[in-house]
């Protein structure tokens, strides 16, 4: 999350042409909004779950009873709380991109009312839950362009698209596993689409990231390092893929790979530029 936040600041700075790094002051409401904001993503997961977790999976804390769902409720509506705060102290126009974020949020918390139908489509499931990730960004991100303009930077979407894949690749590379490693009543891509077709898509997800990182950092200036880097990850995200293919058995490596790239893009992409280029100017 303070990756995810502290990147996001830096490209918009960037995108913007904004010289030295992002202000402490919203580096840190951002990241707490953010880490507040996925927190509260798991609490509502926790609330659609909560019948399968208690059925399939009792060993959860929720299920096992070492946490209540109200206790969670309690924290998460504390935490929104603090959001609201820090956006409103920080800058009052930031209240109109948490409202939205808030307004999606509570959509997804719903199913959009047509859970049933979405479960059966694991697909539309993916990308309008990963839609989240977008408000997201444009969220957090505002604690810096909204300071200046009443507009993100026209490139900006760029970054948007790296986060969506990025939320995508860990999405689908956390629920591919193996048949010894599946659970009854665990939904799984693997499962849902079989083993070689998560696995590409999983692959075809990292292909577009790093096809969007290039085109992020081609805007800001710097592709080739980029593009080295990513078509360096890709190689190995592939050789991940054609193991997993070959000889599935287990799918801990696709998660692990999902962190770490995701970790890397985003430090890439924002926060190493931006302190190597302020540096450069003192120095």
């Amino acid at each position: 999350m303070a990756a995810f936040s502290y990147s996001g600041l830096c490209v918009s700075r960037m995108m913007r042409g904004a010289a030295g790094l992002p202000d402490w002051h919203a580096f840190a409401a951002a990241y707490f909004c953010a880490l507040i904001l996925f927190f509260q993503l798991r609490v509502a997961d926790e609330f659609k779950d909560h019948d399968e977790d208690c059925r399939y999976q009792p060993e959860r804390p929720v299920p096992k009873g070492l946490v209540k769902l109200k206790e969670l409720a309690l924290i998460g509506g504390l935490g929104a709380c603090i959001q609201f705060a820090l956006a409103f102290t920080y800058e009052q126009s930031l209240l109109l991109p948490l409202l939205l974020t808030w307004l999606y949020f509570a959509l997804m918390s719903v199913e959009f009312f047509v859970g049933s139908w979405l479960k059966r489509h694991p697909f539309t499931y993916l990308w309008t839950h990963m839609l989240i990730l977008l408000f997201v960004d444009i969220f957090i991100t505002a604690f810096d362009w909204m300071k200046s303009t009443a507009l993100p930077p026209s490139g900006l979407w760029l970054f948007l698209a790296v986060s969506f894949c990025n939320g995508v690749i860990i999405e689908i590379g956390r629920k591919i596993k193996a048949k010894s490693e599946e659970k009854d009543g665990v939904t799984t891509y693997s499962s849902a689409w079989g083993l070689r077709p998560a696995a590409i898509a999983w692959l075809a997800a990292v292909l577009l990231s790093a096809m969007l990182a290039t085109a992020t950092a081609a805007k800001l200036g710097f592709a080739l390092p980029i593009a080295i880097l990513t078509a360096f990850l890709l190689a190995c995200a592939a050789i991940i893929t054609i193991n997993f293919v070959k000889h599935p058995k287990t799918g801990k490596s696709f998660e692990a790979f999902s962190g770490a790239w995701t970790l890397i893009t985003y430090l890439a992409l924002g926060a190493a530029p931006s302190i190597i280029s302020t540096a450069e100017k003192l120095f």
